[in-house]
């Protein structure tokens, strides 16, 4: 298979594209194919640095019974009390499973093209509780767990860090988020966005990736997610790194923290767990909240996720934005509902920066598709499904979606007014 453009030929290629478009005065409804001529896996250029970021990995309830250790499948939901119910329910709708499954079979075709790409970096959105407790949080409806032994499927894709502020991390209470951050730590996962305090939950995972260059990460929720205002952390009680709202003062806050750990050539990105499951609209407070990030707290990847399917994607001064990246890996196969939202479709993104400045240079995508809780390529039909779906969805943000070759999509942005 044939591997994506490099970073300086990709940007090269991009205002070419742009230029042409311009000519011809098709901003909005060109249909692009972008060509990819090299051969092999990825060969990293000095000047810039590869992120691999994906939607949510859900990997507790039905998925966690498939696994080799499956936790106790007791369920407090309002219709299903046993998490074997999620299995059936795949197995009615795509065949069955054969488990125990090893670690990596739930990445399926994932772990081949993360490799083939080999980034720098590898984030994801790690929604679920690792624990064996059964202190489920009364009255929230969903709880997502894991048992601890089954955190191998994570480290089978060496993914770098989970972002943990969203609305499943405290699903089994406190003694649940304590066993979770316990067995991040045994298996050198970094993590942020919980802790035992606010102060904890704030602090951000860093990477050195050469003697000049950090990427910080950070991660913070908002209530619009569903998660509960009571697990906010704070001094005294644990918790997530939950934004009070999406104000100016919010972004301040957040500010002082980037600036207290921030040095000169450090990279940040913030991972924000936002907004409603289902729908397109990026809400004005959302988009103003992300540009602020980046003009007065010195952000340069928004990595935003909540929804169950792929959202909107902007460049703004350079730096990338993505208000949804959906569902990466979840259990929710034959249980019907939201059919027009394509939620078993997602993207793998990899995002290429420019070392100096943090500006995007690239952003190829692979369209995947779950099916049999296991990450599959998506079909061509699928790929191109997505790509329309973006480009209506992304005109207003002035980013369109090209099609390249082995069905990739790529990221075209700075777009002429129509």
């Amino acid at each position: 298979m044939k591997t994506p453009m490099s970073p300086q030929k990709g940007r090269w290629r991009l205002w070419l594209l742009l230029g042409v478009l311009c000519i011809l005065g098709t901003a909005h409804g060109a249909e692009m194919t972008i060509s990819m001529t090299e051969q092999g896996p990825r060969k990293p250029a000095p000047d810039s640095l590869l992120l691999f970021m994906c939607g949510d990995v859900m990997t507790g309830r039905g998925i966690d019974q498939i696994l080799p250790h499956p936790g106790d499948p007791v369920l407090y939901e309002p219709y299903v009390r046993d998490a074997r119910r999620y299995v059936a329910l795949a197995e009615e709708a795509n065949g069955p499973i054969p488990h125990p499954v090893a670690f990596d079979y739930i990445w399926g075709d994932a772990i081949a093209e993360i490799e083939r790409m080999n980034p720098d970096l590898r984030l994801i959105n790690l929604e679920t509780s690792v624990t064996t407790s059964d202190d489920y949080w009364k009255g929230k409806g969903i709880n997502y767990r894991m048992h601890p032994k089954n955190i191998p499927c994570i480290t089978a894709a060496k993914i770098d860090f989970c972002a943990l502020s969203n609305n499943h991390t405290l699903d089994w209470g406190y003694s649940g988020l304590t066993q979770t951050i316990d067995t991040l730590k045994g298996t050198h996962l970094s993590h942020a966005g919980a802790g035992h305090s606010l102060k904890e939950a704030l602090k951000p995972a860093i990477f050195n990736m050469d003697s000049t260059t950090r990427v910080i990460v950070f991660s913070v929720g908002s209530e619009t997610s569903g998660i509960p205002k009571s697990w906010a952390a704070s001094k005294e009680r644990p918790g997530t790194a939950l934004l009070r709202n999406l104000s100016d003062s919010t972004v301040r806050d957040l500010g002082l923290e980037i600036r207290r750990v921030k040095q000169p050539g450090d990279m940040v990105i913030v991972s924000i767990h936002w907004g409603g499951n289902w729908g397109y609209d990026i809400p004005p407070a959302q988009r103003d909240f992300a540009h602020d990030l980046i003009d007065t707290a010195g952000v340069d990847v928004v990595y935003g996720h909540s929804s169950h399917h792929v959202k909107g994607m902007e460049v703004y001064q350079d730096k990338l934005i993505l208000y949804g990246c959906g569902d990466f890996l979840n259990d929710y196969e034959g249980t019907g509902g939201y059919e027009m939202f394509r939620g078993d479709l997602s993207l793998m993104y990899f995002a290429s920066l420019e070392r100096t400045t943090g500006n995007l240079l690239s952003l190829h995508m692979i369209p995947t598709e779950i099916r049999q809780f296991r990450v599959h390529r998506a079909s061509e039909t699928d790929a191109g499904w997505l790509k329309q779906r973006l480009n209506q969805v992304c005109r207003d943000l002035g980013t369109q979606v090209g099609q390249q070759e082995g069905n990739m999509l790529g990221l075209v942005w700075d777009l002429p007014e129509s």
